[in-house]
């Protein structure tokens, strides 16, 4: 299935049914879209999740930052949109996608790499890639 973007007047509605917070923003659950692996979390804007729905390629907003924060654009890990998906409260959304690489800045496929075990973190995966490979500097 390749994704289809909506037309402009079903996304303005769309939008507008989201619930933001009172910083304008929404948690963004991704999961790759043939696996259910659930890959990481974020948070769009209204301008993120347009962008997002508008492209298909997978924006979020660094609150960091503060600023759009399109999945890839300095580290080649590519998320690209398979569906999206709004909760039933209207404040999360969970997107659907084909992960290109690796979605943590730690060089792991998935950012919940890491279970409460009964003497602590245990941590279930390694790097796949080395965050210097990735960003340039060290990530923890």
């Amino acid at each position: 299935m390749t994704y289809q973007a909506p037309t402009p007047s079903a996304l303005e509605t769309m939008l507008d049914a989201v619930s933001f917070d009172k910083a304008g923003l929404v948690a963004a659950i991704a999961q790759q879209h043939d696996t259910g692996e659930v890959l990481m979390i974020a948070w769009m804007n209204r301008d993120a999740l347009r962008e997002t729905l508008q492209t298909g390629r997978v924006c979020y907003y660094s609150r960091s930052r503060q600023k759009l924060w399109r999945k890839g654009e300095t580290s080649g890990q590519i998320q690209h949109l398979h569906e999206a998906r709004l909760d039933c409260d209207a404040d999360a959304v969970l997107v659907l996608v084909n992960q290109i690489g690796v979605a943590c800045h730690t060089g792991r496929r998935s950012c919940f790499y890491r279970a409460f075990g009964t003497d602590g973190l245990l941590e279930l995966t390694k790097p796949e890639i080395d965050p210097n490979q990735l960003y340039g500097h060290s990530h923890g």
